[in-house]
């Protein structure tokens, strides 16, 4: 066991009236260690101070350990066989007996297990015979679940397993959810409820307590079910879930259908009517006549003391004569359950000490509880709980003995007091000599802080002479941050605007007033809108608020405009976001650039591709430092059986089988370096079928391309010598060159 795993259990037991001490370890310490996980938390001790300093926790940390896993008609085979075996018997003994009809859902989750018992019960009776005889009752130990419980709206997913004529009957349609019908849900009662440690409802027709058990140890379970039978009538039935299987050899009951955990209640011979219960009844002892019987009544009604005896079932077997003065408990109480009687939780809550007792075979003691006779007269009862066991320590039941200690509470709580108001006159003198002491003490350091006093006058002159020069220290460095931030924008080769998010202009750079003729005095603080320049800068208004707003990261346009000389240019416009150190979205950066010169280089290129795609000869375009395809004409792409796309993804080299990038490079250089004008030579050329024919190179080089390229262009061979014939002396290739 982890250390603080059963302090926190027993925290929240005690202070958040939630008991998981009945659950089992494994499950709960599973579900706890998901939760601190979630919080955050690496020990238990560290999740109980977290409980201790946020209560709301508490209902986060039932939402995880309370599993509610619940639909409507769950395990349809077993609901089956409730319909068909168990639900006409118990409206057929209703209808006999003119009982109504009780039902009780233990850990109803939210709702879906009750509701759909109810919709069984409307469909054996009827409507409106439904609304006057049965009462189902629903209870569980998660507030969340049961207040979703008594909305009883539910979405389409969550009503799939409803049958159709039962969803179109017993549910009202609203938008995109499902209510259960008035008359179903008037006779549904919630309620928080411990199955382990409250009183069970009595007299029930039908308890359905599915998958409740198998979270609970085997000491809980065996407890429970107790509880269980005592909650149903005769013949009363039990409905338990798939996985529970601890009724298979029960006693307390008997299978109605044990492949659908159906069981009928069995009466217990040895549990005595109401009839017989008027008085205590002890056994026959061997060797003693009824007088030493009635002697041994009488010396135990005699005794000052008050006794209650219960057994291991929960009856209330003795109840001496104190007990019947004390406690308000009369002859006719004995042989009644005991959570019945008012004693059993006032002045204190018993019924958990009494399992407590019988389960760590020891007394348990509660001391001085306040117990009231009447509206104004109360004393204070000291109540002990022993276990009692038979010659083969076998639980027998438990013995309640109850001492009115009124008296000795009140003279201890007297003692105590003289004790509080003695320690405090004890103090109260130390203090006073203490006070005198210091006193003096005061005096003399009073006169010593006067001193200093103008010493430190003194010295914070001398502070507040240092802090200014430290802002104008600052104020220095701030303007010569300035001056470098403008240096900096004067410095870029294009514009910069900065906005702030009312889309007022905040910077404006030397780049902006050459071309756009307005200095930045004349900018900074208007609105971008009202900025009269030759650029239409309304049209950025769009992807400036989708900046602004944060739906693009990112933006890039261009527009077209005139200069301050009305010379017209193209300017691309990147837009990001201003952002502070925080992350905080402040504005949006405009820079600005002149692309005119760029834009006419590409329309060239575009010329030049034009150009060479009408060809009859293969042309392709290369780049000149990789030497891979970047563009191909018609006549290229079928000359060589390859589309432009998968040409880019080759190189020169890749088309010739006999030559190698380190043999074709040192050719194809002095091209490049602009030595030569253009390059021509012939080698066998590999088509994407794989085969080979020679062929006429002719390489040219566009140095003022961005990027530089080489064009090259195929003609058919014309008696010229192969450049990947055999190489002659040096490893040197003949001169194929032209």
């Amino acid at each position: 066991m982890e250390p603080g795993l059963e302090e926190l259990i027993e925290y929240i037991g005690n202070s958040r009236s939630v008991d998981f001490r009945g659950y089992k370890r494994s499950s709960l310490r599973r579900r706890l260690l998901k939760r601190m996980e979630e919080v955050g938390c690496d020990s238990f001790p560290a999740y109980r101070a977290f409980l201790e300093a946020r209560p709301a926790e508490l209902i986060e940390l039932l939402n995880t350990v309370l599993i509610n896993v619940t639909a409507f008609f769950r395990d349809a085979e077993a609901w089956d066989a409730l319909r068909e075996e168990v639900v006409p018997r118990i409206v057929a003994r209703s209808d006999a007996s003119g009982q109504p009809i009780r039902v009780w859902s233990v850990g109803c989750a939210s709702g879906e297990e009750p509701f759909s018992l109810a919709m069984l019960f409307a469909e054996a009776l009827g409507v409106e015979q439904f609304s006057r005889r049965v009462k189902i009752y629903a209870t569980d130990l998660d507030e969340a679940a049961l207040s979703t419980a008594r909305m009883a709206t539910y979405t389409p997913r969550e009503v799939e397993s409803v049958p159709a004529a039962l969803l179109e009957r017993y549910f009202e349609r609203g938008g995109n959810h499902y209510t259960v019908a008035r008359e179903l849900r008037k006779c549904v009662i919630f309620g928080r409820h411990n199955v382990v440690h409250d009183a069970p409802i009595s007299r029930l027709d039908l308890l359905t307590c599915r998958n409740l058990l198998i979270y609970l140890e085997s000491e809980t379970q065996n407890a429970v079910l107790p509880r269980l039978h005592y909650a149903l009538a005769e013949e009363g039935v039990l409905f338990l879930g798939r996985a529970e299987t601890q009724l298979a050899r029960s006693r307390l009951f008997e299978p109605v259908d044990l492949k659908h955990r159906l069981f009928r209640k069995v009466a217990q011979s040895w549990r005595r009517g109401r009839a017989d219960m008027g008085q205590m009844s002890l056994p026959a002892l061997p060797g003693h006549d009824s007088q030493q019987l009635h002697l041994l009544e009488a010396l135990v009604d005699s005794a000052s003391t008050a006794f209650l005896a219960v057994d291991t079932v929960g009856t209330l077997v003795l109840a001496n004569a104190a007990a019947r003065r004390l406690l308000e408990v009369n002859e006719n109480d004995v042989g009644r359950p005991f959570h019945d009687l008012v004693i059993s939780y006032r002045p204190a809550e018993l019924r958990g000490r009494m399992e407590e007792a019988l389960r760590l075979r020891r007394t348990v003691r509660v001391e001085h509880q306040e117990h009231f006779r009447s509206p104004n007269e109360s004393i204070r009862l000291t109540i002990e709980l022993t276990p009692l066991s038979n010659g083969a320590l076998q639980p027998q039941g438990v013995l309640i003995s109850v001492q009115d200690t009124t008296r000795q509470f009140q003279l201890q709580q007297d003692l105590d007091v003289a004790q509080q108001e003695l320690e405090t006159t004890v103090e109260e003198l130390q203090s006073a000599n203490e006070e005198l002491e210091t006193t003096n003490e005061e005096l003399q350091s009073t006169n010593e802080e006067l001193e200093t006093t103008n010493d430190e006058l003194q010295s914070a002159n001398e502070q507040m002479g240092g802090t200014m020069e430290e802002l104008r220290r600052q104020t220095e460095e701030s303007a010569e941050y300035r001056r470098y931030v403008e240096a900096v924008l004067r410095s870029v080769d294009g514009g910069v605007v900065v906005l702030d998010g009312s889309l007022v202009v905040r910077s404006w750079n030397r780049w902006n007033e050459n071309t756009w003729g307005l200095r930045a005095e004349e900018v900074v603080g208007r609105p971008l809108d009202e900025v009269d320049i030759g650029l239409p800068v309304s049209l950025l208004a769009e992807d400036v608020q989708r900046v602004l707003s944060g739906d693009a990261p990112e933006l890039e346009t261009a527009l077209e405009g005139l200069d301050r000389r009305g010379r017209l240019l193209r300017c691309r416009i990147r837009l990001t976001p201003l952002r502070y150190e925080d992350g905080a979205l402040r504005g949006v950066v405009l820079m600005l650039e002149d692309i005119t010169g760029v834009t006419r280089g590409k329309e060239l290129a575009d010329y030049l591709g034009r150009s060479a795609g009408s060809s009859h000869h293969a042309a392709l375009v290369l780049d000149a430092g990789t030497l891979r395809f970047r563009l191909a004409n018609p006549a290229a792409e079928q000359r060589l059986g390859y589309p432009v796309e998968h040409l880019q993804q080759l190189t020169l080299a890749d088309l010739l089988p006999r030559v190698g990038r380190d043999a074709l490079w040192p050719l194809v250089a002095p091209l490049v370096a602009g030595e030569r004008a253009e390059l021509v030579f012939e080698a066998s050329l590999r088509r994407r079928d794989g085969e080979t024919a020679p062929a006429v190179f002719c390489l040219h080089h566009l140095g003022s391309e961005d990027p530089p390229v080489l064009v090259l262009q195929l003609f058919e061979a014309a008696g010229r010598v192969q450049l990947d014939a055999e190489a002659g002396p040096g490893g040197a290739p003949p001169d194929t060159v032209g």
